[in-house]
């Protein structure tokens, strides 16, 4: 679906494949020259830890906080960069009764879409290899209702003369229930509901548009989505039994299937350091012993000192642990990695796997097709058993996507995603209601 269509747009869209690759490689030229990679301000690593994090360090035009109805606080900086697109940094979280906002990530962003079709025919780095960040789409009010679109000013456009485009929504949205509890009393019922900071941008490319989403939560969870939307491309319906799905009248033609494997790149910093440790954990559960009415479950946590590939299975998950910040209770601050539904994609060896956990490289950026010399082209590479001090996350998630009669026209959208969760950042639920603020612990029901 990455072929070049014709619609009505004030912008310029790709004139061939072969241009579109052209233009790349005068874009990979130009980064190893040095070449700016994005329109905003370059954020510095934090070189020691701090108590709390600070307001978002950049200009009040790169800047984004906003207080939701809860009391809670997100303030971050954004800037977009000329492949990864949009770049959000120095994120920080700040629910009611906390004095100083939390930090929780140095950077987040994309790392690659990996799209590679059933019939070995085409594969696509569309982050590295077919101009993503220049596609960036501009957007209408109703497509951001309730918030505001910010003008981007997008590097290496080369299909245009005005790169700025009005192509950043931020907003808020309601999710539903936050909670519900019965009180004491039969008539009293706790209650709220949830809203969330919504960032978000919409990038063609070919046929494709991919909306990236970022939802941070008044809970303090975050959760990162890409959702694929536009058209099925028509030069596509030549595909074979068994590599594609008939499209409209008998079974004529077949839209050929593919595999949409979407990395992110997460680089925590959580209270100001980016001296993070991450931890496994497994549970086993045996059958009931004698005497006992129930099976037992036992949990172990490992230790992730050094680089590893991780996969997602039963009774397993990860947490990433802040090396200098404690809640109230005493406890280490960390954030959970709660992968979503995911179609591993078995073709390559930088897709055999759920997420990466990597050394800081300012050079390692792309899962795939990394441009310059980072000791190989994808992150499989990068895992080479060096010690964690500063851990990076990659998160792969995959769709296999096998098209169908509904998705024309336009196609309906799918999406992938994950989330992080905070875990034991806060000492309670940071909603919960000044009422029930002193049941922390073992506290007894009231008489």
């Amino acid at each position: 679906m990455h072929v070049k269509r014709s619609i009505s747009d004030p912008r310029p869209r790709r004139i061939s494949r072969a241009r579109t690759r052209a233009a790349v490689g005068l874009s990979v030229a130009a980064l190893a020259a040095g070449a700016t990679t994005g329109a905003g301000p370059a954020v510095a690593q934090p070189k020691t830890a701090t108590a709390a994090a600070a307001a978002a360090e950049c200009s009040a035009a790169y800047r984004i906080e906003q207080k939701l109805d809860s009391g809670t606080t997100w303030r971050m900086c954004w800037r977009y960069d000329n492949k990864a697109g949009l770049v959000l940094e120095n994120v920080s979280y700040q629910p009611k009764g906390e004095s100083a906002p939390i930090k929780v990530l140095n950077s987040a962003r994309l790392g690659q879409i990996h799209v590679p079709y059933d019939d070995g025919k085409n594969e696509y780095d569309d982050l590295t290899g077919y101009n993503f960040a220049q596609g960036l789409m501009n957007l209408a009010p109703g497509e951001c209702p309730g918030g505001t679109i910010k003008t981007v000013k997008v590097p290496d456009l080369w299909t245009s003369d005005n790169p700025n485009v009005k192509g950043l929504c931020t907003t808020t949205r309601s999710r539903g229930h936050a909670y519900r509890m019965q009180g004491d009393a039969a008539n009293k019922v706790y209650q709220a509901q949830g809203k969330d900071l919504l960032v978000y941008t919409v990038n063609q490319v070919g046929w494709y548009e991919y909306m990236t989403e970022w939802r941070f939560q008044d809970d303090g969870t975050v959760t990162m989505n890409v959702g694929a939307t536009g058209s099925l491309s028509y030069e596509d319906y030549d595909a074979g039994d068994g590599r594609g799905w008939p499209i409209g009248k008998a079974a004529k033609a077949s839209a050929t299937s593919h595999s949409h494997n979407v990395f992110w790149r997460l680089d925590f910093g959580l209270d100001g350091s980016s001296k993070n440790s991450v931890e496994q954990y497994d549970s086993a559960v045996t059958a009931p012993a004698a005497g006992q009415q129930a099976p037992t479950t036992k949990t172990t946590r490992t230790k992730v000192t050094k680089e590893q590939a991780g996969d997602a299975k039963a009774y397993r998950w990860w947490r990433m642990v802040s090396a200098t910040g404690k809640n109230k209770d005493g406890h280490a601050r960390s954030y959970e990695i709660v992968p979503g539904a995911s179609t591993k994609y078995p073709g390559r060896s930088f897709t055999k796997h759920d997420l990466y956990f990597t050394q800081y490289n300012n050079c390692e950026l792309f899962a795939s097709n990394n441009p310059g010399s980072c000791g190989g082209k994808a992150v499989d590479k990068w895992v080479n058993g060096q010690t964690l001090t500063h851990p990076v996350v990659w998160m792969n998630v995959g769709f296999h996507h096998i098209a169908r009669d509904e998705d024309q026209q336009p196609m309906p959208i799918h999406w992938q995603g994950f989330s992080i969760v905070p875990r034991d950042v806060t000492a309670m639920n940071p909603l919960t209601p000044s009422e029930l603020a002193w049941q922390n612990g073992h506290w007894q029901p009231r008489s």
